[in-house]
């Protein structure tokens, strides 16, 4: 089991990430008042392991919201976790995919792009499938399908 340990919010395109220690996620949509909404990338998250890791690696300190995900979890490996569904308080969100290190990582930090590409360490996104409130210290965990309610 994991834990929430942070959470952002953008609200336009390459804008600040706001910090937030509570935030609405919205079924289909995202978290509410972000800049991205709807897709399949309507939440982005990162392990705080694997970002350590990375900056580790690189010998720099910088700080985590650089990766411009939504949220920071801690206790949960995110690697190779397509399709798994992700529980975040009273939330649930489906694992699409890696979110692959841009140029605008580079930007941000000289060989971090490169840092953050092995073992997903530049997180996953996903789709809201349950929506509600997400907190700074909720449980992450790993939810079955059948735990879902009916639609």
């Amino acid at each position: 089991m994991g834990e929430i340990v942070r959470i952002w919010r953008k609200r336009f395109k390459r804008g600040p990430m706001d910090p937030l220690d509570e935030a609405q996620l919205v079924s289909g949509r995202g978290l509410a008042g972000n800049a991205n909404q709807g897709g399949k990338r309507q939440l982005t998250i990162i392990d705080e392991a694997a970002w350590r890791d990375a900056a580790t690696e690189l010998g720099i300190d910088v700080a985590p919201s650089t990766r411009r995900a939504n949220v920071m979890l801690r206790g949960l490996d995110l690697e190779k976790t397509r399709g798994k569904l992700l529980r975040l308080g009273e939330c649930v969100v489906r694992v699409y995919g890696e979110t692959r290190p841009c140029n605008q990582m580079e930007e941000a930090q000289r060989g971090l792009q490169n840092a953050l590409d092995p073992h997903w360490r530049g997180g996953v996104f996903g789709e809201i499938v349950q929506g509600g409130t997400i907190r700074v210290g909720d449980v992450a965990e790993w939810a079955q399908s059948e735990l879902l309610p009916s639609p």
